[in-house]
């Protein structure tokens, strides 16, 4: 992975006068400066004003939170051949989104892989953007996991800044990274191997920033394979309508360009236009630019709960199962559209689901021409025939 530009260097010039002092003054100094700079790097990137948030200029009319993970392989090649790194860009995106909007309040927190300073003292590993009125008020660097909750020093800092909403504040959440486990969920941050992140873990991030009241308009999950009923389930509380790939999500980040000037995009038809002309815009983008298979639902929470209700003794049947396998990464495992499966056989199964897919243009799937818009795993009867792999995989 090409990684994120974040540590502070002091240069010091080549070739400087050389001026002889007491031996005293030179350890003296030196501890002086070893002590800058390890400090240095733990202060905020740009200093908050006066320590604490500015008076609004003007209404804040739209609430956006972003938190895009870069602590792993994010590294790609465009059609150009050049390479790049995908949460650099969504981190660029979402700061011009955050430019574009001066009736809104956005923050950014960027998790990036941690590092240290003379081996033994760890960096931060976060950087937090606060925008507001089109303007950046704040930039810090914080250090994630500072207690058993994950998000908690992402929810301090929201709690911090955030301006106390008026009626009629849209509220929007993108999470942009890899496929969200929904079980196990070690090895997600690549700095810290040891440390677990699952569906529940965001969606208790979610229930904070919400404090248990109004929901986020829009969820957005620019991840691979997080349009399952699990998934969905579990951030239903807290948001009323839900963009996720059922597969693969090439990148694993949408296009954010139609969150540019949301005064606009969000007058005709209110916001349940604006994900489903969200989710066309990514999946026109992605046609034209990919080959394989292409999948981005829309999912209305409250008119998908049928399903939901239907699907969950057996969905968590298989989760239980598949929780028995504690060394196996949920990426080994394969998926399959819950359509695949009898289980599944609800008769309101789409209800509720705007799905946009395009079946990959090589394979034997190419000729499929649809998708429930559900994403699960592989049947007991999959899981029997590959049980030896998976207890391999244990060992």
């Amino acid at each position: 992975m090409q990684k994120p530009c974040n540590s502070i260097h002091a240069n010091v010039a080549s070739g400087s006068l050389f001026i002889p002092m007491p031996i005293t003054k030179c350890i003296r100094g030196a501890c002086c400066v070893v002590f800058a700079l390890i400090l240095y790097p733990f202060s905020s990137i740009a200093p908050s004003v006066n320590g604490k948030a500015l008076e609004p200029a003007a209404p804040i009319r739209y609430s956006i939170v972003s938190i895009i993970h870069g602590d792993g392989e994010y590294a790609y090649h465009d059609s150009s051949g050049d390479e790049h790194a995908a949460d650099e860009d969504a981190l660029l995106k979402a700061k011009t989104v955050a430019t574009q909007n001066p009736n809104a309040e956005v923050f950014i927190f960027h998790e990036i892989p941690q590092k240290h300073f003379l081996i033994f003292f760890p960096l931060r590993d976060g950087e937090f953007y606060y925008y507001r009125g089109g303007r950046l008020i704040d930039s810090e660097s914080y250090r994630r996991y500072q207690d058993s909750f994950r998000f908690a020093p992402e929810i301090e800092l929201y709690d911090r800044f955030h301006v106390e909403e008026q009626g009629g504040c849209v509220r929007l959440f993108l999470y942009f990274g890899h496929e969200i486990p929904e079980f196990a969920g070690y090895g997600y941050d690549e700095s810290h191997p040891e440390r677990i992140f699952t569906v529940n873990d965001l969606a208790e991030g979610l229930k904070h920033i919400t404090h248990d009241s109004a929901k986020f308009d829009l969820v957005v999950l620019g991840t691979c394979y997080n349009g399952t009923p699990r998934t969905i389930e579990s951030l239903a509380p807290y948001a009323q309508y839900i963009v996720a790939s059922p597969e693969n999500l090439h990148l694993s980040y949408f296009d954010l360009s139609p969150l540019e000037h949301l005064e606009t995009s969000l007058q005709s038809g209110g916001i349940a236009a604006f994900a489903k002309n969200f989710a066309q815009n990514a999946f026109d983008k992605l046609t034209k630019e990919v080959e394989t298979a292409i999948t981005v639902a829309v999912y209305d929470v409250d008119k998908t709960k049928p399903f939901l209700h239907y699907a969950r003794k057996d969905y968590e049947r298989t989760m239980t199962t598949l929780a028995t396998f504690t060394n196996v990464q949920p990426e080994s495992i394969a998926h399959c559209d819950c359509a695949e499966n009898t289980a599944y056989g609800f008769k309101g199964m789409n209800d509720g689901v705007e799905i946009f897919y395009r079946a990959p243009q090589f394979g034997r799937a190419k000729s499929i021409q649809n998708h429930s818009g559900w994403e699960c795993w592989k049947d007991k009867v999959w899981q029997t025939t590959n049980r030896q792999l998976l207890e391999n995989a244990q060992k």
